[in-house]
C-alpha cells in the first residue's frame, strides 16, 4: 500500500500513469480526469482502476490542519480472479459498464480493513505475515459491493477489460516505437475495428491517443526528474520531430516544454509522501465512525 499526504490543495493538475488499484482517502478530496471524463470524489467512495491509465488529478480539499491523506492498494489481476471465484461461485455476473476507471460506494467493512492494514504497516513482521490476509479481505469486500462484477472483470480470461489490460501492457512496453492499431490489436488476437472500439470503451482514449499521452507523460517525467533537455526527452519517447513534440506537449499541458518545466519547478512540484508509520497513526485517529466511510483516489506514477 502507498500512503500519500498533502497539506495543501494543488492549484494545477498532477499527471501520472496509474496501475490497477483501489484508491481510498481518510481525509480530504480529489478530482481525477481521464480524457474528457472528470470524476470528483467524496469520502464515501472508492476509486478503482482496472487497467493502467494515464490520469491527471488535483487535490481540492486539504489544509495544514486537515491534510489530504490517501491510500493506494495495487490490485493483482490473478489474485482478483481467484477471490472472485469464492465471491461468485456460480460465475461472475455481467458487468454493467466496460470503463476501466470508476467509482463505487465504500463500506464500513472496507474502511475498517484498510485501517487495520495501515496499523500493520508500522511493524514489518506484522505487515509481512498478516498484511496479505487483510489485503485479501479488502478485495473480497470490494467484490461484494455494487461494483464487484466490474472489479472481477479485470481477472476474467478473455473479458473486454482483461484483453484491453493485456494490450495496455504491450503498448507500455513499445510506446516509444512507431506502432499501429493493427499491431496493437494483433497483440491480443483481435480485429483492428473490434480492438479500437473495446479499447476506447475501457480507457476513454483511442489506442493511438493512449500511446501519445504515455509519451507526453514520460517526456515530462524525464525532464522533471532526470533533467533531460527538450530534444533528448523528445527523442527518448519516440518523437522524430521536435517541433511536433513541442506542439503536442503545449496542447496537452498548456504551455511549451521548457516553459512548463521551469514553471513547475518554480512552484515546487514534489508531492509530500508521509512516513508510513506516521501516516498510519494519523489514519487511525481519523478513522470514521460506523455511520461514516471514507475513500478517495490518489495519483502516482
Amino acid at each position: 500500500m502507498t500512503v500519500v499526504r498533502r497539506s495543501q490543495m494543488t492549484s494545477e493538475p498532477t499527471y501520472s500513469t496509474m496501475r490497477p488499484a483501489v484508491c481510498m482517502v481518510a481525509q480530504g478530496a480529489k478530482v481525477v480526469m481521464l480524457g474528457r471524463d472528470v470524476l470528483e470524489y467524496d469520502p464515501a467512495h472508492v476509486l478503482v482502476l482496472a487497467v493502467d491509465l494515464p490520469i491527471s488529478s488535483q487535490v481540492v480539499r486539504a489544509s495544514r490542519k486537515e491534510p489530504y491523506l490517501g491510500f493506494i492498494l495495487d490490485l493483482d489481476a490473478a489474485r482478483v480472479a481467484e477471490l472472485a471465484t469464492r465471491v461468485y461461485p456460480r460465475g461472475v455476473p455481467k458487468a454493467s459498464d466496460a470503463r476501466g476507471l470508476y467509482v463505487g460506494r465504500s463500506t464500513d467493512g472496507i474502511v475498517d480493513a484498510v485501517t487495520r492494514l495501515l496499523e500493520l504497516m508500522a511493524d514489518p513482521e506484522d505487515a509481512d505475515m498478516l498484511g496479505p490476509i487483510v489485503v485479501d479481505e479488502i478485495v473480497i469486500r470490494l467484490l461484494r459491493t455494487a461494483v464487484g462484477p466490474r472489479v472481477a472483470q479485470m481477472g476474467q480470461p478473455k473479458s473486454g477489460v482483461q484483453r484491453v489490460g493485456e494490450a495496455v501492457g504491450w503498448i507500455r512496453a513499445h510506446f516509444a516505437q512507431p506502432i499501429t492499431v493493427d499491431e496493437m490489436a494483433a497483440s491480443v488476437h483481435m480485429s483492428a475495428s473490434s480492438f479500437h472500439e473495446r479499447f476506447k470503451a475501457v480507457t476513454s482514449l483511442s489506442p493511438l491517443q493512449y500511446q501519445k499521452v504515455l509519451r507526453l507523460h514520460e517526456a515530462r517525467r524525464l525532464m522533471l526528474f532526470q533533467q533531460m533537455d527538450v530534444n533528448e526527452a523528445c527523442h527518448r519517447v519516440g518523437y522524430l520531430s521536435p517541433s511536433q513534440f513541442s506542439r503536442e506537449y503545449a496542447r496537452f499541458f498548456g504551455s511549451a516544454p521548457s516553459r512548463d518545466i521551469a514553471r513547475v519547478r518554480e512552484m515546487g512540484f514534489a508531492h509530500t509522501v508521509a512516513d508510513v508509520a506516521s501516516a498510519a497513526r494519523e489514519a487511525s485517529k481519523n478513522t470514521p465512525s460506523q455511520s461514516e466511510s471514507r475513500a478517495e483516489v490518489c495519483g502516482r506514477t
